[in-house]
């Protein structure tokens, strides 16, 4: 008897949370993904090969082996070729989940239209949205990270013909922010009526992926004006005017993590147990 499967990134293991938190984070998903009736596949490259699930071991060296690579699309055939650990992003694991017949991925936050130094759109937009234009996924976030240009964003969505499903919601979640301004094209209550849209996706024959994102409770959430507030005040700072184009996004996050503290490694956690949970219904109802 064969059990829907859960595509999981390694890059939140490797290069998203700080030691033990990656490594009871890793459990929790494994059980929460299980528990729902799914098989957790994480990936990863070990040794410069794909790997489409990765061993108890190999997940627990991800954690605490500093010398895994983060393995973006164009990292590909360096790690390959070198025979290199890597932990794989969005995109690749969109792309490796894709290419093994596994149609539902699970992840936190999905990269987007970076910022320059003046707050301003730029020209660095991160291959998770082109990979979402190449790959016919189902993957289950809660919205583009916070600190990125959400407006501009959620206009390359569009053009792309990504559909941006809401969870529950009517609109875009910011990562651990509850919502933003900016709509989605379609909410949906119910794993079911998911699947229905995955169904009616494939049967039109359209390559993109459905981008479910799926809010943290405000309870939980962190205030999105307050997450705007201290990113707008980082790029008033004289530090972010030095800046180079490619070091703006980590000095954003370090600031954020700063100012906000425990309450976005808390909300980072939470969310991605919640969207673990969700991905492994919609794989239910698909099976």
């Amino acid at each position: 008897m064969s059990f829907p499967r859960v595509a999981l990134e390694s890059t939140v293991l490797a290069h998203g949370l700080p030691h033990p938190h990656n490594h009871h984070l890793a459990h929790d998903l494994d059980s929460i993904v299980r528990d729902a009736g799914a098989i957790p596949i994480t990936i990863g490259y070990i040794n410069g090969v794909e790997c489409i699930g990765l061993s108890d071991d190999e997940v627990s060296m991800m954690c605490v082996d500093p010398s895994v690579q983060k393995v973006s699309i164009r990292d590909i055939p360096r790690v390959v070729a070198r025979g290199l650990h890597g932990a794989t992003t969005v995109a690749t694991t969109i792309r490796s989940a894709s290419r093994a017949g596994i149609n539902v991925m699970a992840t936190g936050g999905i990269g987007g239209v970076h910022r320059d130094a003046q707050g301003q759109p730029s020209s660095d937009i991160s291959a998770d949205l082109r990979q979402l234009a190449l790959s016919p996924m189902t993957v289950v976030c809660s919205g583009p990270k916070a600190i990125l240009h959400l407006e501009a964003t959620r206009e390359h969505l569009e053009s792309l013909g990504i559909s941006v499903v809401g969870y529950k919601t009517d609109t875009m979640p910011a990562f651990y922010c509850e919502n933003s301004p900016y709509a989605v094209d379609v909410r949906c209550d119910t794993p079911l009526e998911i699947a229905d849209l995955t169904r009616a996706r494939d049967a039109a024959d359209l390559p993109q992926s459905i981008l479910v994102v799926n809010p943290l409770p405000a309870s939980m959430a962190l205030s999105f004006e307050r997450v705007q507030e201290v990113v707008t005040d980082a790029l008033s700072s004289t530090a972010a005017q030095a800046l180079k184009p490619a070091e703006v996004t980590p000095f954003l996050l370090n600031h954020v993590r700063q100012e906000i503290g425990d309450r976005a490694l808390t909300a980072n956690v939470e969310l991605l147990k919640r969207n673990a949970a969700l991905a492994a219904a919609i794989a239910s109802e698909l099976h």
